[in-house]
């Protein structure tokens, strides 16, 4: 086992076809990643590493990078392994196939995360040009009304969710998965990617990325899909972008863009991924 790494709780998800892993989310977004398992799982094994949570030991990049290794070493799989993240989950996808450039067959990379100051100020504009008065106000009080972080991180993704969507799936008609939101595993993984950004190890670190590597964006996602992928394509010099219509953050949770998502995705993995 590496050194400080745990065993991670995991669910799996189809019983044939190359082997992926879906990484979710938020840091700490549990269970997010389970839709995307979901609609891979006719043409693929799936399995759906839940990243740690906060405890004794403070989160940094490395510690879930190590995680992922041992969780990959440990588990029976019939072919070198693809990596699907989604958010934050693409961004620890790019940081362990840096260290690990032998063990993963490609990368999927969806609605990933930002790696510059320019790139994260765009986000902010975006998100905030689409929240009306009402929200904006209800967000400054958000600090007196919980105290709890924990609970106020919640409220706050709860009022701003909406920025991130197009033409959602309803609230009905979606899965619940996600356990209780860890703020403080949220802050200490996401402070420390920060720290690491600020000292230029990313996303230098990725030009170490062998590995064929493909971005999937939405086009109305406030992530700007263009400009991190102009970042990231000076140091992933293979790596391709497709850019879906009418989609926000979540493509699988989005009414015009799910099928064209899964279909993309699918195809692209099983002509990248390594077969059994």
């Amino acid at each position: 086992m590496s050194e400080g790494a745990i065993k991670l709780r995991s669910r799996t998800y189809g019983e044939a076809g190359p082997d992926v892993i879906a990484l979710h989310g938020g840091p700490a977004a549990v269970g997010e990643a389970e839709p995307i398992a979901r609609g891979l799982s006719g043409k693929f094994c799936v399995y759906e590493p839940f990243q740690r949570g906060s405890g004794d030991v403070p989160l940094t990049v490395a510690v879930h990078i190590e995680d992922l290794h041992q969780f990959i070493q440990e588990v029976t799989l019939e072919s070198k392994p693809s990596l699907v993240g989604e958010s934050w989950g693409a961004m620890l996808a790019l940081a362990y196939t840096s260290i690990y450039t032998d063990s993963i067959s490609a990368l999927a990379l969806v609605g990933c995360g930002t790696f510059d100051v320019e790139s994260r100020k765009k986000m902010d504009e975006t998100i905030d040009s689409r929240l009306d008065e009402t929200v904006k106000k209800r967000l400054l009080s958000l600090a007196n009304e919980y105290p709890d972080p924990t609970v106020r991180i919640k409220a706050q993704h709860k009022l701003i969710e909406r920025a991130y969507f197009y033409d959602p799936i309803p609230a009905s008609d979606q899965l619940d998965l996600n356990e209780p939101f860890d703020s403080r595993a949220y802050t200490e993984t996401w402070n420390d990617m920060m720290k690491l950004q600020g000292e230029g190890y990313f996303p230098a670190a990725f030009s170490r990325i062998k590995a064929p590597v493909l971005m999937i964006h939405g086009d109305y996602d406030p992530h700007p899909g263009k400009m991190i992928y102009a970042k990231l394509k000076a140091y992933i010099p293979q790596l391709e972008y497709y850019e879906l219509e009418n989609c926000g953050h979540f493509p699988w949770q989005e009414k015009r863009a799910r099928k064209e998502f899964f279909m993309v995705l699918s195809n692209w993995l099983l002509q990248n991924t390594e077969r059994p």
